[in-house]
């Protein structure tokens, strides 16, 4: 990552080393450009400061840092960071204080998006010769706590799976801890995982060695019953010929009339008599009668509110 400064002295070497000690470097890592020349005037009238631009690219390593220390500081977090280099491409960054596990999140959530952001910050290529570092981020010694409870939890689940024949499907997790899960079942017999899901919603499914290989997470029934009470559903087009035969039946079959079924044309109503008031209506007056009740009881509201 490349920093500039602009800085201006009353020569070029004042500029230069007061720009970098700002990046906290020696003179011998940083690189300048002379903007402006220091002028000496003329017993001291016309005199101008040196003016010149610093540029400093940041190492991989110290890119992490600064980008770490400058997100805590803008974040009112008071915490110390820590580089661990193995000289191997890998680093280990901690984050420790009073106020550090906030950063955690739930099951590590947000402790993984800022070690994401901070190797995104360290592995910015200015040019193509750089290689990629990768940095783990770690906070109040996280990791190690969380990778042992994965670890009882892949053995408990296992145990599980043997004595049920069932598959057991975990929640979502990242990469790493997916890796952690697949290890430690990889050293009990009688059991076999296999991750399935799109990424941000992958998962482990535990399940018994030599079964079918599970490649949805689809939860199983309860007692393997059916939610309808075991009945059979018909498809529509089944259902509709079913419906189409009972209808032709009544058709066939003659209508027994009695005295009671006769016939009786309802008298017809003149124009000019009055028609009978919609149900409508009734139902109006009593949506207003609502409504009345909702008003007066958000004023209610509002009033008890204005007091506090």
């Amino acid at each position: 990552m490349k920093q500039e400064l602009i800085k201006t002295a009353k020569t070029t070497e004042e500029a230069v080393k007061a720009a970098a000690e700002e990046f906290g470097v020696s003179v011998d890592e940083v690189e300048f450009e002379v903007l402006e020349e220091a002028k000496k005037g003329f017993f001291g009238m016309g005199a101008a400061p040196a003016k010149v631009k610093v540029t400093y690219i940041f190492k991989p390593l110290e890119s992490a840092r600064s980008f770490a220390e400058t997100l805590i500081k803008d974040m009112g977090i008071e915490a110390t960071v820590t580089i661990h280099d193995d000289g191997n491409g890998e680093a280990l960054l901690t984050i420790s204080g009073e106020d550090a596990g906030t950063l955690i999140g739930h099951h590590g959530d947000t402790l993984d998006s800022l070690q994401y952001l901070i190797n995104l910050a360290a592995n910015k290529k200015e040019t193509d010769e750089r290689k990629y570092t990768r940095i783990s981020v770690d906070i109040e010694n996280y990791r190690e706590k969380r990778e042992e409870t994965l670890k009882k939890l892949a053995r408990h689940m296992a145990e599980k799976v043997k004595r049920t024949g069932r598959n057991v499907v975990l929640e979502p997790m990242n990469a790493y801890e997916r890796r952690i899960i697949h290890s430690e079942v990889q050293g009990i017999d009688g059991v076999s995982t296999n991750s399935v899901g799109m990424e941000g919603n992958r998962r482990v499914i535990l399940f018994p060695e030599g079964g079918e290989k599970p490649t949805t997470a689809r939860p199983e029934r309860k007692g393997g019953k059916r939610r309808d009470g075991g009945k059979k559903r018909h498809s529509r087009p089944a259902k509709k010929a079913e419906n189409a035969e009972k209808s032709a039946e009544r058709a066939e079959k003659p209508a027994e009339k009695s005295e009671k079924d006769e016939y009786i044309p309802r008298p017809r109503r003149s124009s000019d008599a009055p028609r009978p008031a919609p149900r409508k209506i009734e139902k109006a007056k009593d949506l207003d009668s609502y409504f009345a009740r909702l008003k007066e009881f958000g004023s209610t509201i509002n009033s008890t509110e204005e007091k506090k």
